[in-house]
Parts: structure tokens; sequence; C-alpha cells
């Protein structure tokens, strides 16, 4: 049996930190607006925020980059000192290091074969007061545009009364990004990151979980398009990281969407 480690408020903050440190390093601008839509009301005490039953939200991250949750994680704590809790896929902790990352920091991990119980983890969570966060998107998306979400953040708000915070993240998709190979610093280097914190959405019971997804959506979208229209570098025509629509040299929406169909076909037949 492998070794399991408690969760460690310290051990989170000097991750926390070693981040920060890291973006001071490589000299990475990290500009963030829409701060003033973080929930109210919290509590910080020590240095950290409490935990208090009425208080947790759902952070919902944009995910164009694999390192997108560092950058939502910051500015969330910089300004709330908040550790957020964050949804992971079991095929993402294949690593010791990993798994005693998650397990330090109280992560869930989800197992796509079953998902109950980390959603029910999910949920005890949010009650209790954390914030817990997640990708709605469900994946990296290449087209770098907002793609239709999956539900699970809009039901998590709804059965438990908490708020969704969109995070729009622009910029870290150019350090390290789905099918353009392995991290090289001279990409991270003086890379702008830009973060837009959406206004609060909130998710009755009876809410058609469908239209309030797309809600999400559009919110997290216009983020992204803040964030574009606010960012200090000027793309070259065609750059690939720019989206299809900015005349940039991604992915067009409609190819994200069979990308995805065949990606869903295979999960299915492979599991």
């Amino acid at each position: 049996m492998g070794l399991h480690l408690r969760p460690n408020e310290h051990a989170y903050r000097a991750i926390v930190l070693a981040g920060l440190a890291a973006v001071k390093a490589f000299r990475v601008p990290l500009i963030a607006s829409g701060e003033e839509h973080l929930p109210a009301g919290q509590v910080v005490r020590h240095g950290y925020r409490q935990v208090l039953p009425g208080t947790g939200a759902v952070v919902a991250v944009t995910h164009f980059g694999y390192l997108d949750f560092v950058f939502a994680q910051l500015v969330v704590w910089r300004r709330l000192r908040a550790h957020s809790r964050f949804l992971i896929t079991r095929k993402h902790t294949g690593s010791a290091f990993v798994r005693a990352v998650c397990e330090l920091c109280d992560h869930v991990v989800v197992d796509r074969a079953n998902g109950a119980p980390a959603y029910a983890e999910a949920l005890a969570k949010l009650r209790r007061g954390e914030f817990l966060a997640l990708f709605p998107e469900g994946g990296v998306s290449r087209s770098f545009t907002v793609r239709t979400l999956r539900t699970g953040a809009v039901r998590m708000a709804a059965a438990t009364g908490a708020p969704i915070i969109p995070v729009a993240v622009w910029g870290g998709h150019r350090m390290l990004t789905r099918g353009r190979g392995g991290i090289r610093l001279r990409d991270v280097w003086r890379t702008p990151v830009r973060v837009h914190v959406g206004a609060l959405l909130h998710v009755a019971p009876d809410d058609d979980v469908l239209a309030a997804a797309e809600r999400l959506r559009a919110e997290l979208q216009a983020g992204i398009e803040q964030c574009i229209e606010t960012y200090s570098e000027t793309p070259e025509p065609g750059a690939w990281w720019m989206p299809a629509h900015l005349g940039g040299g991604a992915i067009t929406v409609e190819e994200q969407r069979a990308w995805d169909d065949r990606e869903r076909e295979s999960y299915r037949t492979t599991g």
C-alpha cells in the first residue's frame, strides 16, 4: 500500500509561494482584472482564508493550456488568500509526486469510470465552505475559444447554493498546451498572462442546467475576449496561439467540435 498524506495548508502555501517565485523568476507579467467580483465576506486569519459554511464557491477556469490552473489559483490566492481544491482526473495522477501534491492540497481525484464518489466529495467541500475549482470544458481547447461546457459546475452550484466564479486565462497556453510538445524556457520567459474574473453566476435548484452551462460558457468567452483585447503583445498574422476567427493559426470551432466527437467516440470504445 502507498503512503497516504494528510492535507496540509502550510504545504499548499509553500506550493503557491513557489508558483509566485517562478512567475517572478521568469518575469511573467500576470495581469488580472475583475478581481472585485470575487466573493465578499471572506475571512482571512493568520494569512489564510477561513473555511466557513456558506462561503464556498465553484471556481470555473478556462482550459487552453496545461498551466492555466496555476495562474487562476495565484489570482484567487493573492486577493483572498484562498486555497482552491481542484478536481483532477485519475489519469493525471500517475506519478507519486502528483499524488502526494493532491493529498497535501486536498484536491479531489475523479475516476471517470465512477464519478459519483468524487462528486459527493466535491459537494461536501462546497458545503463546508471550500473553493472547489475545475475546468468545465473537460479538456484543453485547441481552438482557443471556450467549448460547450459539461454541466458539473452548474449542478454543484445548484445543489449547494455556492456561486460560480468564472475565471478566464489567456496567455498560459503559449507556455504549454496540447499538441505543442513539452515546456521550453524560452516560451515561458516574459510571456504575459492575462486573467479576468467574471461576475458571479448563481444557479437555482430548479434552473435548467444546460441553459445555466451556456450562461457560464458565454461569461467565460467574454472574459477571454476581454483578455485578448487588452493583451500586452500584438500577435503576428497567423500566430498559432490565436483563434482562427481573429486571423490566428488555431483550428476552427467546427474543427474543434469534430475533434471532440472523435475523442468521445474513442473514449467510449477504449475506456
